[in-house]
């Protein structure tokens, strides 16, 4: 049981600063990594009618086998399940990319990500053309950060301590506010002139150094638009109803493209990622909503029974 709790418990040990800076750096790439890598997990079939995507990566564990028992595994059980298998994937990749961007529940998304890691190295790890190392690596990473305080700077973790100081969860949402209105003003500044609500928008990264927050169209960029600025205004303003506006708005629009993703047509002109970055930012609002309504009971606590 004590380690249950350790596991949900925010990853903010006590430790120099400059170790928590680095374990954040770590946690944020690494985020960034499965943010992007949410982008080709595409339903319904996940690759499945033309032999690649997620289906492929599957496939591969079975033509060229690293583990026989495991082997065995996806050829008999996932396989012939496959589309629950893929939405399965895209549930543990998407939280994965979320929980590790916003540094909330760092610790269990480390244990995920080890598990993640070490499925996708089973399976195309023997694959020709694939480097082990890569997989290697990300288990290391995920073990690293498991055992780290990545969840103290620029992170929900860092909000959720019982230890946190009144106004110190600011900085985390004044962060995040910013990232979240500079891609909302660039990805608005290149959808400028096209439809309104162009099935597929302007991506912002990805491809070439592959980091990227995904794609959005003018719509898409609106709506950004409106989460950053209301949790800029939940922050400067205290205000605890613009935070539900952000988690409200980031949270719908990513059940908007998650309900359109099956088809060509995307309301928001996005993807998993554009869904995934979403998904984010409703986090962090609701982290940030909590934090103010704490600070709030903390600096006007109830009277004690019996007292004028």
């Amino acid at each position: 049981m004590t380690t249950v709790r350790w596991l949900f418990a925010p990853a903010v040990d006590n430790v120099p600063r400059s170790h928590a800076v680095a374990g954040t750096v770590l946690r944020i790439l690494v985020g960034l990594l499965w943010l992007y890598n949410v982008s080709w997990k595409r339903p319904p079939d996940f690759g499945r009618e033309a032999g690649n995507g997620v289906f492929g990566f599957a496939k591969d564990a079975v033509d060229n086998p690293v583990f026989p028992p495991f082997s065995w595994v996806v050829e008999h059980a996932v396989l012939p399940n496959f589309t629950a298998f893929g939405w399965a994937v895209l549930v543990v990749e998407t939280s994965l990319a979320v929980l590790l961007l916003t540094g909330a529940y760092v610790r269990l998304a480390a244990l995920i990500g080890i598990a993640q890691s070490l499925s996708i190295g089973l399976s195309v790890a023997q694959t020709p053309g694939e480097s082990p190392w890569s997989y290697w690596l990300m288990i290391g990473i995920h073990v690293g950060l498991l055992f780290s305080a990545a969840g103290s700077v620029l992170a929900v973790d860092a909000l959720r301590s019982p230890g946190i100081q009144r106004h110190a969860w600011r900085p985390v949402a004044l962060a995040w506010g910013v990232v979240i209105l500079v891609a909302a003003v660039i990805a608005l500044l290149l959808s400028v002139g096209d439809d309104v609500f162009a099935a597929s928008g302007a991506r912002l990264g990805g491809s070439g150094l592959s980091i990227g927050v995904g794609s959005y169209n003018l719509a898409g960029s609106i709506v950004l638009l409106v989460c950053g600025l209301a949790l800029l205004g939940a922050t400067l303003a205290r205000s605890h109803p613009l935070a539900i506006v952000t988690v409200v708005v980031g949270a719908a629009a990513a059940i908007v493209l998650y309900a359109q993703s099956a088809s060509s047509e995307s309301a928001l002109g996005g993807t998993s990622t554009s869904a995934a970055f979403f998904l984010s930012t409703a986090l962090v609002g609701a982290a940030v909503w909590n934090a103010g309504r704490r600070e709030s009971v903390e600096a006007d606590p109830e009277p004690v029974r019996g007292q004028a």
